[in-house]
């Protein structure tokens, strides 16, 4: 089983979307048997709470549904269990090497960088933005979560 968690800061905008999305797109791959996927934030600002609403009705637009998701803070206990985990920008990448021991930082990466298609490192907060900002966060998502897949097929499913 390879395990994987999505993280940004409050995980109700830009980490459950690129859950739901990696999520559906192994499921699509038949392999949801083989990769678990979660999400968490770095604050426990929404502990609890379900995606924001707008990144909920932009992801549907797509076709992936985040409402039974609930917002958790990230724990200690994450770094021994999954095997990447992926932050959304830079100041969630430090806030994870902060609390991270020391003999698994390798495990914290920034999610774009499985994409091709962007030249950015982080995935942009939608949440004090309109809807156009929970567009950009799915097609980022979408090509990283590809990316994603492809790298996890050729380490993991070889």
């Amino acid at each position: 089983m390879v395990n994987v968690l999505f993280v940004c800061m409050g995980n109700i905008c830009r980490s459950p979307t690129a859950h739901g999305v990696f999520e559906n797109l192994v499921k699509l791959n038949g392999l949801s048997n083989d990769i678990n996927i979660d999400s968490a934030g770095t604050h426990a600002y929404h502990v609890g709470e379900p995606p924001d609403k707008r990144a909920q009705a932009a992801a549907l637009n797509r076709g992936v549904d985040l409402s039974s998701q609930r917002a958790r803070r990230v724990q200690v206990a994450d770094f021994e269990c999954y095997d990447y985990i992926l932050a959304m920008d830079h100041d969630n990448f430090s806030n994870l090497i902060e609390i991270c021991p020391t003999k698994m930082k390798g495990k914290i990466k920034l999610f774009l960088s499985y994409s091709s298609d962007f030249d950015v490192e982080v995935v942009p907060d939608p949440y004090y933005g309109g809807s156009m900002g929970f567009e950009q966060v799915l097609d980022m998502v979408e090509s990283a979560s590809a990316g994603l897949l492809t790298h996890i097929r050729q380490d993991h499913f070889k």
